[in-house]
């Protein structure tokens, strides 16, 4: 897998070093990756705040194939798969290797649990493409992780360079019960119950199980042949099967799956995929700049004015935008070519999001569905497969925009609480506080008592004192709010 944010480096300074921190020929011994520790094929490991990947002996002739098909060339000129550089030592490699890789980094690691519809669905229709151009050079993908995927310039990309197999004819594809679980169970879902369930992938780590999808689905799904075959059967035959292993019985492989039979399944599936849709709405908060209760026009655009400001005097190499719903103004640091997620809770805003930084053509703005405050924790074995928030941070620079009201007096975190939770996630912070005479502010008190004292300028002021040094204080016109631009202390 390949990652770029210093941070996550920092995380695992310790890969790459032995007891000693070193091998025999005096190289740092790599450890493998807590999230690539259960392939045997190889695994992904830092030394000297590189990424590297290990191609193990046991997969060289897969690995060899991969190139000399030219499956590896055609898929990386297609933008579907990571490039790599070979710097395999000349001195030789590490017990049980084969090759060292150099992969190419993608600029942040994100999750299937923080995809919207969107982004999972073209998540499952590139890794379907995938697997039909493996096939034309007599390959296939040996497993069809969602966690394979990541997303480079608004576009899903494969980062395992190891996910593929020599084809074996005759036999099925080996991957089809993972990618059932991983992309067709929670879509299904997303599209015909709620958009939210796909919130189950964050608990359910190798997906959604067919069973569960088929329990919950609803009776007009079953109407939908590419359903019924890949989600209803499938689970049926799962649940027929489940105790062949575990009673003695012999698993057997069916040895008559033509090619042909192989492709008209990628084709099914990938109609099943498409036939998948989910439209948002745009009222609440996907339609939030769009109230004129929210901002004056005046006020909208001094208050962009003033973000684009502070971005330009921060110059960071990454932007964090924080409930940043459809992405405003996470455009003004994407649009400068600054490396930018927009986080928001709301499934609707982050498609919307989504759905426009692909029709645009945006490279540099990935946006994600993450609640703040639940974001995702470390998760997977050992709580490290999976990384939480935090720990794929801190970015250069947060945006907090009209965020400080709904976390301090719909969600009672306290602002003091509020500043040690920026500080950790960013160096410059641009942070509006809202006062209590804003009518949103009034919203959220109608219907429970004031209990926040604290709750004015001077007391915000007070809470961020200790972790951030003001660098510039602007009020917004025609509004009464007033944006900082910090710098954490």
């Amino acid at each position: 897998m390949g990652v770029r944010h210093a941070p996550l480096q920092e995380l695992l300074h310790d890969a790459g070093r032995g007891a000693d921190g070193a091998g025999s020929k005096g190289t740092l011994i790599p450890e493998i990756l807590a999230s690539s520790f259960r392939d045997p094929s190889g695994f992904v490991f830092t030394r000297d705040g590189q990424l590297y990947r290990q191609v193990n002996a046991s997969y060289r002739e897969d690995f060899d194939a991969l190139i000399d098909s030219g499956l590896y060339r055609t898929l990386v000129e297609r933008g579907l798969l990571v490039a790599h550089e070979d710097v395999t030592s000349p001195d030789g490699t590490p017990n049980g290797a084969y090759r060292i890789l150099r992969p190419e980094l993608v600029p942040f690691i994100s999750y299937p649990y923080e995809w919207c519809f969107g982004q999972l669905k073209d998540a499952a229709l590139a890794t379907l493409e995938i697997q039909r151009v493996a096939m034309d050079h007599g390959m296939s993908l040996k497993d069809a992780s969602a966690y394979n995927i990541q997303f480079r310039d608004a576009r899903p990309v494969l980062i395992d360079t190891l996910s593929f197999e020599r084809l074996r004819e005759g036999e099925p594809w080996v991957a089809y019960r993972q990618f059932c679980q991983h992309f067709l169970a929670p879509l299904a879902l997303m599209s015909y119950r709620d958009v939210r369930l796909g919130q189950l992938l964050r608990i359910q780590l190798d997906g959604i199980p067919l069973d569960l999808a088929a329990e919950l689905l609803p009776a007009k799904a079953r109407a939908r042949p590419q359903l019924m075959m890949h989600l209803f059967a499938h689970a049926k035959s799962q649940t027929r099967h489940a105790g062949d292993a575990g009673s003695g019985k012999a698993v057997r492989r069916s040895k008559g799956f033509s090619r042909q039979a192989f492709t008209g399944l990628v084709s099914t599936l990938e109609s099943g995929i498409a036939k998948l849709t989910w439209t948002p709405e745009t009222a609440g908060w996907a339609g939030y700049y769009g109230e004129a209760e929210s901002y004056s026009p005046a006020a909208a655009e001094h208050k962009r004015e003033i973000v684009q400001e502070y971005v330009r005097r921060a110059s960071p190499s990454s932007v964090w935008d924080l409930g940043g719903n459809v992405g405003v103004f996470a455009r003004i640091a994407s649009e400068a070519g600054i490396p930018t997620i927009c986080l928001d809770a709301d499934p609707a805003c982050v498609q919307i999001t989504y759905a426009a930084t692909v029709a645009s053509g945006e490279k540099h703005l990935l946006p994600l569905v993450v609640d703040l405050t639940n974001p995702s924790p470390s998760i997977g074995w050992e709580n490290r497969e999976r990384l939480s928030l935090a720990e794929r941070g801190p970015a250069d620079m947060a945006l907090a925009l009209a965020l400080v009201h709904h976390l301090a007096i719909a969600n009672n975190v306290p602002l003091d609480r509020l500043a040690d939770a920026m500080r950790a996630l960013c160096t410059w912070l641009a942070i509006e506080f809202v006062p209590k005479s804003d009518p949103k502010v009034q919203g959220l008190l109608a219907l429970r008592d004031d209990i926040f004292p604290e709750y004015d300028r001077q007391g915000f002021e007070r809470a961020f004192a200790s972790r951030f040094a003001v660098e510039r204080a602007d009020e917004i016109r025609e509004s009464g709010r007033v944006l900082y631009l910090m710098r954490a202390a």
